[in-house]
């Protein structure tokens, strides 16, 4: 028989690989494919077809803005319940109540009855179940994999995500020319579908029965007092809240560039997010590769500061070609902080914390919420360019002030 070649060999060899060897998380991986496909059309369908219908760069803030009541009120909820009962049964319940809100608007649009408080309210129903949907699935991963492949699974649902984001946002934006928003949201209730009949052949872990002793409220409590005690924690909860208020929020002035600056239209959009993807896809396959090697602190510092940099540059861009070069080192940048948090938080969290603290670090889409509307209300004051690069700055400054503030950081591994 002949042997495989050395690259074939080495390939067998990776971490990467014997991570997906474990069949659950195999299958945990591919749902979680078409789960992040559907909204990361989202991303584009939703936005878009609020700037068709209002015309207006405050709405666009605020339709984001709204999403923030829920992941307030129900995310420290979310993560105890992960720590409590079946996370792959909030997982499935989650995906399904995401399917049926996306064919809900999907009918809206197809029969010309939409309207914009009909977006609001879905995407409260969207962002909602996404609250439930992330702690359960993110802390199904450390059950899934042996201890010393989780920075690689974690790297691994990077890669993913960050698949999802290369193909998702130019999915939506080619069906949006061809057929509608209709049919963009039609595919994104089917994606979640499929997502959801994967999820039914994943092996749930039992949950112990101590974590379902402690009241609720206890329950919460304790885990946001672990999070705070716990410096390594803190540090990295701390860095990507900050990204997440005051720098990520430049994606939803996206449709204003696609249309009024750039003169691109939705299929532009789409590929912007899809630059960003392609620069996170190949920052979470360094992770998921040898991500075990990095130095996260001086990583999530880096990356951070990065990521501010290229916001700045996509605000400052006359050109189309010079906005998908900053946005693919956007993602790139992005991907280092954000999946280097996520690893910190999951290594340096006991299993029966892990979905609380979870929940919390989810919270960063609160503060990404948060930032939006303060973008969206600036925008309309200064501009969307002058705006976002403001935003930026002071982004940056807040995480540098933050590591000098806690010296340990710099040295988290």
């Amino acid at each position: 028989m002949t042997q495989p070649s050395g690259f074939l060999a080495a390939m067998r060899r990776s971490r990467v690989f014997q991570t997906l060897r474990e069949r659950s998380f195999r299958r945990l991986t591919s749902s979680q494919v078409f789960s992040n496909m559907s909204v990361w059309m989202d991303e584009v369908s939703r936005g878009w077809l609020l700037y068709e219908l209002t015309d207006s760069v405050v709405q666009l803030g605020l339709i984001r803005g709204i999403q923030v009541v829920p992941m307030l009120l129900l995310s420290p909820l979310a993560g105890s319940l992960a720590d409590r009962y079946s996370r792959r049964g909030q997982v499935v319940l989650a995906q399904a109540v995401l399917a049926t809100a996306f064919a809900i608007t999907a009918l809206l649009v197809l029969t010309h009855l939409i309207q914009p408080w009909h977006l609001y309210v879905t995407a409260l129903v969207v962002a909602s179940a996404t609250v439930f949907l992330n702690p359960a699935r993110s802390a199904l991963v450390s059950d899934l994999v042996p201890p010393q492949f989780l920075t690689n699974a974690i790297g691994i649902n990077s890669v993913t995500f960050n698949m999802s984001r290369l193909l998702g946002p130019a999915l939506a934006g080619g069906i949006i020319v061809l057929a509608g928003t209709g049919a963009a949201f039609s595919v994104q209730a089917l994606f979640q579908l499929l997502a959801t009949a994967g999820m039914l052949t994943v092996a749930s872990k039992p949950v112990a029965r101590a974590a379902r002793r402690e009241s609720f409220g206890r329950s919460i409590i304790e885990g946001w007092k672990f999070s705070w005690r716990s410096e390594e924690v803190r540090a990295a909860l701390l860095c990507t809240m900050l990204a997440s208020l005051l720098i990520a929020p430049f994606i939803s002035m996206l449709p204003v560039f696609a249309r009024d600056m750039l003169a691109v239209g939705a299929s532009g959009q789409g590929l912007m997010l899809t630059a960003m993807g392609v620069g996170a896809l190949i920052s979470s396959a360094s992770i998921a590769n040898a991500g075990h090697l990095l130095p996260r602190g001086l990583m999530m510092l880096g990356g951070s500061i990065g990521y501010g940099v290229a916001v700045i540059a996509f605000a400052s861009s006359p050109w189309f070609g010079l906005s998908l070069a900053t946005m693919t080192f956007a993602g790139l940048c992005h991907v280092n902080t954000n999946g280097l948090v996520q690893t910190v938080v999951q290594t340096y969290s006991p299993a029966e914390m892990r979905g609380r603290a979870i929940a919390i670090f989810n919270m960063n889409q609160m503060m990404n919420v948060l930032g939006a509307m303060l973008l969206g209300l600036l925008a309309a004051v200064v501009g969307p360019r002058w705006a976002i690069a403001a935003m930026a700055v002071a982004g940056m400054v807040a995480i540098v002030a933050l590591f000098i503030s806690l010296p340990k950081a710099r040295h988290i591994r």
